[in-house]
């Protein structure tokens, strides 16, 4: 392992990274914005978004189980060139018949991938570099996705917006390619686990040891993943919904430039967590763990202005601009969060299970995603003319979760010695 952060393999990984998270970040834009494009139907948009979220929710806890017996950089490369053909066969039948089964399917496939994706990366980080570097490398990370996220719809808006959606398939090809080649050279330390038998009985006996890892030895982890589950239900599902769907369908704006604000509200989003790695890792050593709780109660507050927004005032741009400040707020505190728990348990889990358990808790916190996605589709179209109630429903079940759930933090401390008896999460 290495005793420096900027490592060169630490550093292709980074690299490999911002190429194929800005591809990501631009595709997952564009895909559901052609479609809300098509059908000006929320319900629709919230199903298939719900449904493409449901193989990633699959098949994390696969890639966390293969990125513990699998070379993980060899994961990272075949995945990314599997993506772009994903892509080009997209491209191939986009203009055909059954277009919405065709696009459902391929956003399927491209979550169902990062949902595989993701436990190799994060699983890499302690296999590259030492402990005491986990905060910062984790922010880096973080920063990266967040960059990435910051280009991508903005650029993918711009491009949707002039040319369609065409080019963009084929500049998120290239970013694929691109950074499939670059992950050839990565260079990351494996060792092979022995199997006791086929694969169905190594996957359910790998499932089950990270199962046993989080309820025995480090049971506040479940507690805390139900808190993440309730969010991602009632805060970040109604953001995914909401952000497209009020701004180029609701909102009284230009419709020439719907779509391109829309990218630059998400790009807002990506700037949130950008800040919010950066701060992270600026300020690794005087953020502490019990006060956790407190990030996400300043996220749900966040939710509140933009209702009130948009029952105060008619101006398009108004709501538009109090839309994408809070959200930017949101996403710098949930952001710093994340960073905060992923590094945790990096530190806390052993090597052979680091994987797994990143894949277990990735997949349980993503499960509510769908359904969240679903429900605000439908409350969207059912609440046609009263957003706001949409909006503000969502901020009081945040902020009651937040609140119910804050002595969960107090109760994290720092220390190995000391994890298990606290119940220190990640």
């Amino acid at each position: 392992m290495n005793q420096k952060l900027f490592s060169k393999d630490f550093i292709l990984v980074v690299v490999g990274q911002i190429i194929s998270l800005f591809g990501n970040a631009t595709i997952r834009f564009a895909l559901p914005l052609y479609l809300l494009n098509l059908t000006g139907s929320s319900a629709l948009y919230g199903t298939v978004t719900a449904c493409a979220f449901i193989p990633a929710i699959l098949l994390s806890p696969v890639g966390g189980i293969v990125a513990d017996r699998i070379n993980k950089r060899n994961i990272m490369v075949v995945l990314d060139f599997f993506t772009a053909a994903v892509i080009f066969i997209f491209s191939l039948l986009m203009n055909g018949e059954n277009l919405i089964l065709v696009l459902t399917v391929t956003l399927m496939l491209l979550y169902g991938i990062a949902g595989a994706y993701q436990p190799a990366v994060q699983a890499s980080i302690p296999a590259l570099i030492n402990q005491d570097y986990f905060m910062a490398a984790n922010s880096i990370i973080n920063t990266i996705s967040s960059f990435a996220s910051l280009l991508g719809p903005v650029l993918g808006g711009v491009l949707y917006s002039a040319y369609g959606l065409e080019p963009v398939l084929w500049v998120c090809m290239v970013c694929f390619v691109l950074s499939a080649i670059m992950e050839i050279f990565i260079r990351i330390p494996f060792q092979k686990q022995v199997s006791d038998g086929g694969i169905w009985k190594t996957v359910t006996t790998d499932f089950a040891e990270s199962i046993r890892f989080i309820r025995k030895e480090k049971p506040a982890i479940g507690k805390t993943l139900f808190v993440i589950c309730g969010i991602n239900l009632f805060l970040s599902a109604m953001i995914i919904v909401a952000l497209p769907y009020l701004i180029t369908e609701v909102l009284d704006l230009d419709t020439t430039y719907a779509n391109r604000l829309y990218g630059f509200a998400e790009g807002a989003l990506a700037a949130g967590g950008l800040s919010g790695g950066i701060c992270a890792g600026v300020f690794a050593k005087k953020l502490a763990i019990h006060k956790s709780g407190n990030l996400i109660i300043t996220c749900a507050v966040c939710v509140f202005p933009i209702g009130a927004s948009l029952i105060l005032f008619s101006s398009g741009m108004i709501n538009y601009i109090v839309i994408t400040v809070c959200c930017f707020v949101i996403m710098v505190f949930s952001t710093i969060f994340t960073v905060q728990m992923m590094s945790f348990i990096q530190t806390e889990t052993p090597q052979n299970l680091i994987g797994k358990v990143i894949a277990v808790i990735l997949t349980v916190s993503m499960c509510a995603q769908p359904l969240g996605n679903a429900l605000y589709g439908i409350l969207f179209e059912i609440c046609k003319g009263f957003e706001y109630m949409v909006v503000l429903f969502s901020g009081a079940m945040s902020l009651m979760i937040a609140i119910g759930t804050r002595n969960i933090f107090k109760r994290f401390s720092i220390g190995s010695d000391t994890s298990m008896e606290t119940g220190q999460f990640m």
